[in-house]
């Protein structure tokens, strides 16, 4: 069996999807879920990329970063996609906190050479302009801070549109989720790009 031909080809990337509800896709088939159909996209943009589905619903900034390390130990991973965030605002937990785990989680990232995608959540009115305005410079703060890629927030056009949500009025429907992907996507192509990923020939 021949190893090799014609070159050096560049390996398969892993995306970790790390994230909530909004990541997992609670009431939706596997197919139509923010990893696969972001899968879906970057290949028909000729990338060669495994995304993994790493969301847990109900899942805090202080979860998400008490699972991190789990979540890393099943091999390599080239680029994470951070989603957490939208349940310490709808629950009305301190942004402070939210800040810090996401701070943890982003460190943690970049310490073992993973590139991060981080995805913005925006603020209800729920909690007043205060609570706000803190929590929704996290992202951008955080973003220009460590040098990673922010999308901004990922929902809008989603969010609060009945006919992009399923029946419980919150989490995306699959239409919704190809809404979200369809805006992941460009800025996760950009990072894979920096990374070194080559897209394959479609010509075949």
């Amino acid at each position: 069996m021949a190893l090799f031909s014609g070159g050096a080809e560049a390996a398969q990337k892993r995306v970790l999807a790390f994230g909530d509800s909004l990541t997992a896709g609670p009431g939706l088939p596997a197919e139509d879920t923010l990893p696969v159909q972001l899968q879906k996209l970057l290949k028909a943009q000729g990338h060669d990329v495994e995304v993994i589905n790493a969301g847990v619903s109900g899942d805090t900034t202080a979860m998400g970063a008490d699972r991190l390390d789990y979540a890393l130990s099943d091999g390599p991973i080239d680029v994470a996609i951070l989603e957490l965030g939208a349940n310490d605002m709808l629950n009305g937990m301190s942004p402070k906190d939210a800040r810090a785990n996401l701070a943890k989680m982003i460190e943690t990232f970049q310490s073992k050479g993973v590139k991060v995608v981080l995805a913005a959540m925006a603020s209800s009115n729920n909690w007043g302009q205060a609570y706000r305005e803190e929590f929704d410079s996290i992202y951008p703060d955080l973003a220009t801070r460590y040098g990673v890629t922010m999308v901004p927030f990922f929902m809008e056009g989603v969010w609060g549109d009945p006919k992009l949500l399923i029946g419980d009025g919150v989490h995306p429907n699959a239409a919704g989720v190809w809404k979200i992907a369809n805006k992941i996507a460009p800025y996760l192509e950009k990072v894979l790009a920096s990374s070194g990923a080559t897209k394959e020939s479609r010509s075949q």
